[in-house]
């Protein structure tokens, strides 16, 4: 799934070619796609694009419209309609931006507010604010940084990246990290999600920019899909397990339990 930095590479690479055009029209070709009621948007000027999380926002000069991208979604610019494309938005420039999704698990939908529901986003959160949300839960520390009510846009890559950097292992009881710790958590979320977006995300499936380029960040992941391989820290093999139904990657000497 699209994680902040892919989200945030589409958005930078949409945002000055969207931004002040007009719609010429929002074309749904599969019925999954389309969440809600989205009405007639020709004629509508596009003011802003930008990230919520892992929502890519469409600000229009009435309304929005909110793209998450799922498990498998992409967004092309000036793209060719294949058969996973199930929606297309033209601009009156005759330029367009296609939302391909193989496996439908994304939509497009039109609203007046961002998703409601969400926690504060992993790059703009405050240390202490942080640490106020962190410290005293309860369960497992993984589990949580999935959770999007505690901190939107973590994703699996990045939350088993940070981990590994903070040395704290994926089924750690938050309630037992410590505030140094915690801060050490904090410091390594903003510095895996700075530096992927630096390198245009992760691409370790379907993930591609609205150029068509891949990310390159996955060339500098040091424990995600490198099950059996060795830590780059210490040597020991990486391992993989599943929590919060997701599978796992960590080095068992560098993030002890």
């Amino acid at each position: 799934m699209p994680e902040l930095p892919e989200v945030e590479t589409i958005v930078r690479a949409l945002a000055p070619r969207l931004t002040g055009q007009r719609i010429a029209g929002l074309r749904f070709l599969a019925r999954r796609a389309r969440r809600g009621r989205v009405p007639e948007l020709r004629g509508r000027q596009i003011r802003a694009v930008r990230r919520y999380g892992k929502y890519i926002l469409i600000d229009l000069d009435r309304g929005m419209l909110a793209v998450h991208l799922g498990m498998t979604g992409r967004l092309l610019w000036n793209g060719r309609p294949g058969p996973y494309t199930r929606a297309v938005l033209r601009l009156t420039g005759q330029d367009a931006v296609l939302f391909d999704d193989p496996r439908q698990f994304g939509g497009i939908r039109y609203g007046f507010a961002p998703p409601a529901g969400l926690g504060p986003d992993a790059l703009e959160i405050s240390e202490s604010e942080f640490l106020d949300r962190l410290l005293g839960r309860k369960g497992r520390i993984k589990a949580l940084l999935l959770n999007q009510r505690f901190l939107r846009g973590l994703g699996n890559i990045y939350t088993d990246e940070s981990l590994f950097r903070a040395r704290i292992h994926p089924r750690a009881p938050v309630g037992r990290l410590s505030r140094e710790r915690a801060r050490a958590l904090y410091r390594a979320i903003r510095d895996v999600l700075s530096e992927a977006i630096a390198a245009g995300g992760s691409s370790v499936s379907d993930y591609i920019t609205p150029e068509g380029a891949e990310g390159l960040f996955q060339f500098d992941h040091r424990v995600y899909g490198r099950a059996g391989q060795p830590c780059l820290a210490c040597g020991t093999p990486i391992r993989r397990i599943v929590v919060a139904q997701r599978g796992t990657y960590y080095c068992p000497r560098c993030q002890l339990l």
